[in-house]
């Protein structure tokens, strides 16, 4: 069953997010075990560069999908890519409209992808709000079997602030929960002008039924991030190549040196310096 292969892909190759393995497995768990779900499934994600994002939402789409993110079921939104004009909005919110409604007259279980939300034309995203709540019957189409997953930085700071305050208090971070980042990460969605979020519907209602936070990584979590891409590209796991790519990147906060600034995002390329 693929989700037993996604749950262990997430244990063996996620670095350091006992969060995400729990929230991302009792989503989809919920969702695909109901024949009749009551809204489609929405996920936002969060965290700061590096941290494993992008990667467990291509992992998620490779299990669901035959083609995985080739998969005429899977729709990737990047708003430099689709949406990079703000005099152009009204025009956005029109063709999406239209590209959603038409995909899930298509294929009920389609998924949405959304990149990089931080970068959204505020306003933008909320067209999309009458397919993401309970309502039976949208524009004649049945499209509760759909997945959305918001990808974003927003509240990344929050999330790493949180988790270093914790850190300091001597708290495990397997002992952060939910509720510890929750807020802060919904408050800095909403408020942020440059959010593509910012006073929107989707957090004001509530329709995003899982926030997926993304703690920051410590050093530790980069040296696995340095050994699984060198077992990846089928190079020597030599012990004094892990300590300098790992040593290599930067840390903060200025005094501990903590977490890695960039997550485990320039691993491959300072990898190649080595060989």
């Amino acid at each position: 069953h693929f989700v037993s292969g996604l749950e262990f892909d997430l244990a063996t190759n996620l670095v350091g997010q006992p969060l995400v393995r729990q929230q991302v497995m009792k989503g989809l768990r919920e969702f695909l075990e109901n024949p009749n779900p009551v809204k489609p499934l929405v996920m936002s994600f969060h965290g700061s560069t590096g941290t494993g994002k992008t990667y467990v939402s291509s992992m998620l789409i490779r299990y669901l999908f035959q083609r995985g993110l080739q998969s005429p079921y899977v729709h990737h939104f990047s708003p430099i890519v689709h949406f990079p004009h703000a005099e152009q909005i009204e025009q956005y919110k029109e063709s999406l409209k239209r590209w959603i409604q038409g995909n899930l007259t298509g294929c009920g279980r389609s998924a949405f992808l959304f990149d990089e939300m931080d970068k959204m034309h505020p306003g933008l995203i909320d067209v999309i709000i009458p397919f993401l709540g309970p309502s039976w019957v949208v524009y004649g189409t049945n499209y509760r079997k759909a997945i959305f997953i918001f990808i974003s930085n927003a509240g990344g700071e929050q999330i790493n602030n949180v988790t270093l305050a914790l850190w300091r208090a001597r708290k495990d971070r397997e002992e952060i929960s939910l509720q510890d980042l929750e807020p802060a990460i919904s408050k800095a969605m909403f408020e942020n002008p440059e959010s593509g979020f910012w006073k929107s519907g989707i957090i004001n209602e509530h329709l995003i039924d899982f926030v997926v936070p993304f703690l920051p990584l410590k050093h530790h979590h980069v040296k696995q991030c340095v050994i699984s891409e060198l077992t990846q590209q089928g190079l020597e796991v030599r012990p004094d190549v892990v300590q300098e790519v790992a040593d290599s990147i930067p840390y903060f906060p200025e005094e501990e040196k903590l977490f890695s600034s960039t997550g485990c995002k320039t691993v491959a390329s300072r990898i190649s310096f080595f060989f």
